[in-house]
């Protein structure tokens, strides 16, 4: 039985032996250990960016909340792999530096996008909603950037120091990465341009629903000064990569919009205003006894009738003209907003 033990702790003895020769050997040389402290996060970069891919294509962060749960237990993975691994002859910086990055990934993931989530409930209620939640997408973008780019410093560094000659060429991943940061950002700058017309439309719509003629008037004037700015923002706005599909498609909306505002919503609130002069004029008219109103009476309101009742078909005509009219700039720039997702934005599945 002694026998067997003894047998038993040489044996591991050898083995451990084994492994940890096996593992000297693969630290004893900078460009490995580096490719060691590259590989502990690949897993994480690739899911990172098949989340960014996926929310791009989706327009909505919502819509894949699994795929950033997946994406924490990503880099939480990516985390073990990296303490697993041991000091550079005692030189501490790289993998301290890549630990550091992991975990501003975490947070990032853990606590900002799960910001932008719980934000894009309420983005689309004001155009101030909307311009923060926008900010903290480029802010977190920001932050993931600035993360990397003091990794790549310290990668570069322990590089010199150790003469390991390091390849400047960006892998494909990295390049993704780095073109849905762009897309990102130009289709935002775009978008706030689209909604803040598109938002004060809203809130024109719901004045004229409600007959308040003088919050009409206002969201109009608002309307057209943002739409009039708007199109002058996107003159000034250079195509994507060659691209000018969305800035297109952003201006033909803009000048439905102006259109609108100039010359269709002053017919609406005409209407508003002739009815209102025709339930004035009706209720005078019906407070009079039949036998004590005048032909100047009957007269007057034979021809307020008539006003209102051509007031009453100009109204319609015009307000499914615009209805219609709005319907179909809208899927046009829906419809763009996908194409130019799904040409620019790289597809990424992991």
């Amino acid at each position: 039985m002694k026998k067997n033990v003894h047998n038993l702790v040489v044996l591991l003895i050898v083995c451990m032996s084994i492994t940890f020769s096996s593992r000297a050997q693969a630290i004893e040389n900078p460009g490995e250990y580096m490719t060691a402290i590259t590989n502990a996060r690949g897993g994480m970069d690739a899911k990172y960016m098949q989340y960014l891919s996926a929310a791009a294509h989706g327009r909505r962060a919502r819509k894949v909340e699994k795929l950033r749960a997946e994406v924490i237990e990503t880099i939480n993975q990516s985390k073990y792999k990296t303490t697993d691994l041991p000091k550079y002859k005692g030189d501490n910086t790289l993998r301290q530096g890549a630990i550091d990055y992991i975990t501003l990934c975490y947070r990032v993931f853990n606590e900002d996008y799960k910001k932008i989530v719980d934000m894009e409930e309420v983005a689309e209620q004001s155009f101030d909603a909307m311009s923060a939640y926008l900010l903290l997408q480029e802010k977190v973008t920001e932050k993931l950037n600035e993360g990397f780019e003091q990794l790549h410093q310290t990668s570069m560094t322990f590089a010199a120091k150790y003469n390991v000659k390091v390849d400047s060429t960006k892998d494909a991943l990295d390049n993704k990465l780095e073109l849905a940061g762009k897309v990102n950002d130009y289709t935002n700058s775009v978008f706030l341009i689209f909604f803040k017309c598109n938002w004060q439309d809203m809130e024109m719509t719901t004045a004229m629903n409600n007959k308040k003629v003088n919050d009409v008037e206002q969201s109009r004037n608002s309307l057209l000064r943002f739409a009039t700015d708007g199109l002058k923002g996107l003159d000034t706005l250079k195509s994507f990569n060659g691209d000018p599909t969305l800035a297109n498609a952003c201006r033909e909306v803009l000048k439905y919009y102006k259109k609108m505002a100039e010359t269709d919503v002053p017919k609406l609130t005409d209407f508003y205003l002739k009815e209102e002069n025709f339930t004035k004029t009706k209720k005078s008219f019906d407070a009079k006894a039949a036998n004590s109103r005048t032909k100047e009476d009957v007269d007057t309101f034979n021809k307020t009738v008539n006003e209102y009742n051509e007031a009453v078909n100009n109204f319609n005509k015009t307000n499914n003209a615009v209805n219609k009219e709005r319907t179909q700039a809208i899927s046009t720039w829906e419809a763009a907003q996908k194409k130019f997702a799904d040409v620019n934005m790289p597809y990424y599945k992991g």
